[in-house]
Order: structure tokens, then C-alpha cells, then sequence
């Protein structure tokens, strides 16, 4: 094979790579989803011995002013739109985020699901002074680059990051940080873990009357079993935000869903008192 034809293969995939499939994979949730976490990511990993999580932080590190939240913010949306998509919550649903925890204004804040970092900087640079954020991944090398995101962000003294899996870790909650209730809980880690977790906050009396749950990824790659949960609960009072899918055009949405009490054992209790009072 000549010079001249293994440079034209080289070009010619490179432009597929870079231009043509990104094209084509931004209105289909299946090949981009396929495209980026499965061809494009473990290429990149291959070729430059390093990870996606790592790429990024690097992008932060040279882009981002250190001390500045938004700044970092900044970085990482421009990483992720013009050198390589991360699973980021992203800017468009991002802004969603941001108006739902500048609306609960929140004293107590739990996240499951960390991945890098962006999504506690955005939380945390809204939260009120004395309010920290307490967020949980299960992957060591996730956890130990958003600690270094957040530290760039100059927000390391207001987020406590903890490695493990959420179904051991949300029990343990109220004696770790002597928290009763969380006023917000922001759900981005795996997918079928949504329903089982918020039904274990729910054990284990981690919702208040009034507390926020907003679950990212609803629709893309999807959360049926707990969007059924949500919206036929009496328990709750649901609201769904559509958007895309971070950095695409894939439809996506965010559902938020405030805590109402036990209304269903309440109702229960109501009509059981009510048959003793006519006896």
C-alpha cells in the first residue's frame, strides 16, 4: 500500500471520526450513546493512555481560572462540545439544575452520582454559606478526579465526596453527618438505581415534607421504573423539565418531584380514626 493511500485512509477516517458521525449521532440516542461511551471514548483511551475523567480534568486545569467555579463550568462545557462529549449533566439541563436549587434553596443537599465533578460545582457554587454538599460515586478514579475539579473550583471545604455504592452508604447518612432530612437530592448515577435508592431514602426517613428530588436522564438512556414510581405516588408531586441530552440534540428531560409526606398512610389513618369516631 502506497504512501499516498495510507494517507488518504488516515484523512478519510479522521473526517468520519471528527465530522461526519458526530453529525449523524446527534439526534440518535442509541448511536450516540454507542458512539461515545463505547467507540469514540475507548479509542481516545487507547491511542493517548489516559481516560476520559482525565482528559477533562486536564482541560480544566489549563482552561479554568483556579478559585472560580464558573470558570470551570466554562471549561468543561467547551471540552465537552468541541473536544470530547462527557456524560456531564451539561449547560442546557445544567441551567435547569440551577434554577431548581436556587428555588429550594437548600440546607441539607445530597447527590448520587458524581462522575467528574461538574454537576457538585454547579450545586455548590449556588448553595447558601453553611450548606455543603454530600455526593457519592462508586467508581475510585471518578471520585478522585472530581475532588480535584471541585479543589479548582475552590469548593473543596463545602462538598464531601464518598466513594462507595449508594445502597450502602445512604443508610449510614444520618450517623455519618448527623443529617435528619435532605431538602435536595439530585439523582444522576446508574439508572436502575433510582427507583430502589429513592425508595431507600424513603426507608430510612432521609425526605421531608417538602424536600426536592430531581432525577437527570429520564428519558435518555431512560428511568421508566422509577418515573411510574414517581408519578402515580401519591407521595409526591412530579414535574417534568424536557431537554437533550448533554451536548446533543437527543431528547432528554429532568423530572422533579417534591416529597408531600405520607399522604397514602395518612389517608389511611384519617379513615381508620374516622370508623372509631362513628363507633
Amino acid at each position: 500500500m502506497s504512501v499516498l493511500t495510507v494517507s488518504v485512509v488516515i484523512v478519510g477516517l479522521y473526517v468520519l471520526g471528527r465530522c461526519l458521525i458526530p453529525r449523524l449521532v446527534q439526534s440518535n440516542a442509541t448511536l450516540a450513546l454507542l458512539w461515545y461511551d463505547a467507540v469514540l471514548e475507548k479509542t481516545l483511551d487507547l491511542l493517548t493512555r489516559t481516560t476520559r475523567p482525565q482528559r477533562l480534568l486536564q482541560a480544566v486545569s489549563i482552561n479554568a481560572v483556579r478559585g472560580d467555579p464558573d470558570s470551570v463550568i466554562t471549561a468543561i462545557d467547551h471540552f465537552c462540545k468541541h473536544t470530547e462529549w462527557a456524560m456531564n449533566i451539561g449547560d442546557e439541563k445544567g441551567a435547569i439544575l440551577d434554577l431548581v436549587v436556587m428555588e429550594t434553596s437548600p440546607s441539607t443537599v445530597l447527590e448520587l452520582g458524581t462522575y467528574c465533578g461538574y454537576s457538585a460545582v454547579r450545586i455548590t457554587r449556588l448553595l447558601p454559606p453553611a450548606t455543603r454538599l454530600i455526593t457519592v460515586e462508586m467508581n475510585p478514579e471518578y471520585a478522585h478526579v472530581a475532588r480535584q475539579v471541585i479543589q479548582h473550583a475552590g469548593l473543596q471545604d463545602k462538598v464531601c465526596v464518598l466513594e462507595g455504592h449508594s445502597a450502602d452508604l445512604i443508610p449510614k447518612m444520618a450517623d455519618m453527618f448527623g443529617i435528619q432530612t435532605f431538602d435536595f437530592v439530585f439523582l444522576d448515577h446508574w439508572k436502575d438505581r433510582y427507583l430502589p435508592d429513592i425508595r431507600l431514602l424513603e426507608d430510612c426517613s432521609l425526605l421531608a415534607r417538602g424536600s426536592v428530588v430531581l432525577a437527570d436522564n429520564v428519558v435518555c438512556p431512560g428511568a421508566p421504573d422509577y418515573l411510574n414510581y414517581i408519578r402515580s405516588n401519591l407521595n409526591y408531586s412530579s414535574r417534568f423539565y424536557q431537554a437533550h441530552l448533554e451536548y446533543t440534540r437527543v431528547l432528554d428531560g429532568l423530572e422533579r418531584s417534591e416529597y408531600l409526606g405520607h399522604r397514602q398512610r395518612d389517608k389511611q389513618t384519617d379513615k381508620q380514626a374516622g370508623k372509631e369516631t362513628v363507633r
